[in-house]
Order: C-alpha cells, then structure tokens, then sequence
C-alpha cells in the first residue's frame, strides 16, 4: 500500500512540475503602469577591458571589472559585450586556484516563481559555462537562483525589469 501511494505521489508531484515549467509569461516589453513612460535598459556594466592590460593575478585587478552582467527577456545567451570583463574574472580565478566565485542568478516578476529560479538558474549555468570554458576549474564555481526574489529595483516597467534579469559575480 505504501509503495502505491508513493508512486501516486510521485506522479502527482512530476505533473506539478512539468506544469509550473510550461507556465506563460508575460512577452511584451510594455509598462503595466499605465504612464507610457519608459526609461533606457541597462545592457551590461563591463568595462574595456583587454587582456594584456590586465594581469589578472591580483584582486585589485579584477576590482576594476563588472561583476554584473545583463539579459534580454526570457533569455539565457551571455551578451557579447560581457565576454572581456568575463575572461578578466577566468584569467583571476586560474591564476588563483584557492579562490572561489559564487554566481546569483536573477529574474524579474514576470513568470511564476518556479520558473524565474529555473531561468536564474539557467542564467548562472551560462555565466559558468563562460568561465570554465577560460580555463576555470567547475570546483572554484557555485551556482545560486533567487529567480525573482530578490529585485534590485522595485517597479513594474522595462528598466526595472531589465535591471532585476541578471547575474552577479561575487568572489
């Protein structure tokens, strides 16, 4: 009896999942507000960076990086003009096997709260992705969502929301 309602458990709690992953959201880019108003998205908060203008072995090296980094709606692809700040924090993290990253995953409002930790989490994934594929060890990497749970920016308009779908880069 007990393996039969186990199973029935189980089952119940795959389709809650399945169903909370095929949730919709919200694709329109619009303010909810009713003003009209909207205000410039940030894209990301890199710097120019190149890679022999940075050694990349000291902190004070890496404290003139972004440790911020943007997307689009919905999206997990890591922005081109994040790659050189990116590749500064892999040259950092190789040259300094002991030290470690923590990447928090983001989201903004729209969607339920099960699928912003997935994409936040999604978002991470890519960020690490980026850096192991520099050179950095999956060890020195942790991986966290907060999905929506924790805006930068309280609104319910474009410039909120794209300040709120981010990663941060934390040593």
């Amino acid at each position: 009896m007990r393996t039969k309602n186990f199973g029935k458990a189980t089952a119940l709690a795959l389709t809650v999942v399945w169903a909370a992953g095929c949730s919709t959201t919200n694709t329109t880019d619009t303010d909810t507000m009713g003003g009209g108003a909207t205000t410039a998205v940030p894209t990301t908060t890199t710097q120019s960076v190149t890679d022999s203008a940075m050694s990349g072995t000291s902190m004070s090296d890496v404290k003139s990086l972004a440790t911020i980094f943007y997307f689009d709606f919905d999206q997990t692809q890591v922005k081109a003009e994040a790659a050189a700040a990116l590749r500064g924090h892999a040259k950092y993290l190789v040259a300094n096997p002991s030290a470690t990253v923590v990447l928090e995953g983001h989201a903004d409002e729209r969607g339920t709260r099960e699928y912003n930790m997935a994409l936040g989490e999604r978002r991470a994934q890519a960020i690490a992705r980026v850096l192991t594929v520099n050179g950095v060890s999956s060890s020195q990497i942790e991986l966290v969502s907060f999905g929506e749970e924790k805006p930068v920016v309280m609104g319910h308009n474009d410039s909120s929301w794209a300040q709120n779908r981010r990663v941060e880069l934390k040593y």
